[in-house]
């Protein structure tokens, strides 16, 4: 109990000096790109002096030097205040985020599901009947899926099923009679707005995700074991998804944790090409504007998301392969002796 509790408190010293790290980095860089939030509300309006730019630095906080503005930054999170923001309503930044959190988080962890559900009988496939049909149809659909650059696709299909076949809408998050339908068609108006959003963002991770799983796939069935368990006559089902399968998950475990950050990075493009009210809008809103807490506060949901996924690929690890468990355990015996 006394090392699990150890191991506990190391990991989170860990994430707490590179949470650390992350802001350091990201306040420093954030303020050295050309312009600020006080110059974009002043250059445009005729009226406004250099006096009336001046106050506007005072109020913000601007005309402190740059690591009082981070410690008084981080006085404030430490107590969960991400400040307010600059631009706009100056309304509360955690306030926005939360707001527009649960479509960008619901629309790729459906992403997500929708890529595992594919990739991995894919790759189990491919690397099965490796150099059949099968497995050369799947390495001429990965390169298109690796070349096709998702903006492009996302304004093709927009073109293809938007205008020209008009099946599904194009932009927002709903129609403009949505107030007065039904609750299915509440439902239903939701889903097909969703649907090329969530099929540009599944698509442009199969190519990358069943390719890792074929691979993994391939180098587990040399392996000895599964060998064995062919010469001893088990079924093909039992070998490759009772032997072979558990094992070649880990690498994509690694793979599906590195890509939560993803769920905002990924979100900026395509949020803003078809004009969802997700987190990627507001973070690129938050950089045209320069709006400084708006922007920590979307790069410290991501770094907390990208430590988390670190976290939880680890602990997956161990649910997958109780290898991983015996092995600390083992470890220690060993120790002793």
């Amino acid at each position: 109990m006394g090392s699990l509790i150890a191991r506990i408190l190391t990991k989170l010293a860990w994430v707490a000096v590179v949470l650390f790290g992350i802001t350091v980095i990201s306040f420093w860089v954030i303020h050295l790109a050309p312009g600020s939030p006080t110059e974009l509300q002043t250059t445009m309006n005729p009226l406004a002096t250099p006096e009336a730019a001046a106050r506007l630095n005072k109020l913000y906080g601007l005309d402190q030097p740059i690591h009082v503005q981070y410690a008084r930054w981080v006085s404030r999170i430490v107590r969960f205040d991400f400040g307010q923001s600059l631009s706009g309503d100056h309304r509360p930044v955690w306030d926005k985020i939360k707001e527009r959190l649960p479509l960008t988080f619901g629309m790729n962890i459906v992403s997500l599901f929708l890529t595992l559900l594919i990739t991995i009988p894919i790759g189990v496939a491919s690397a099965y009947w490796q150099g059949g049909m099968f497995d050369r149809s799947m390495t001429i659909f990965v390169f298109i899926g690796f070349a096709v650059p998702g903006f492009w696709l996302a304004l093709l299909m927009m073109i293809w099923l938007g205008i020209y076949w008009p099946v599904l809408p194009i932009s927002g998050l709903t129609s403009l009679d949505y107030a007065s339908l039904s609750p299915l068609g509440k439902l239903w108006d939701l889903t097909r707005h969703m649907i090329l959003p969530i099929f540009i963002y599944t698509f442009g991770s199969l190519a990358g995700m069943s390719r890792f799983m074929r691979s993994s796939m391939l180098e587990v069935l040399r392996q000895d074991y599964v060998l064995t368990a062919k010469a001893k006559g088990l079924s093909t089902r039992v070998v490759v998804f009772k032997h072979a399968l558990r094992n070649a998950l880990l690498p994509a475990i690694t793979l599906l944790g590195l890509s939560i950050p993803g769920l905002i990075g990924g979100s900026v493009i395509i949020e803003s090409i078809f004009s969802l009210p997700g987190l990627g809008q507001l973070f690129y809103q938050g950089v045209m504007s320069r709006d400084y807490p708006l922007i920590m506060g979307n790069l410290v949901l991501g770094a907390i998301l990208t430590l988390a996924g670190n976290l939880l690929a680890d602990a997956a690890y161990g649910l997958a392969d109780p290898r991983i468990r015996a092995g600390r355990s083992t470890g220690r015996a060993g120790g002793k002796s």
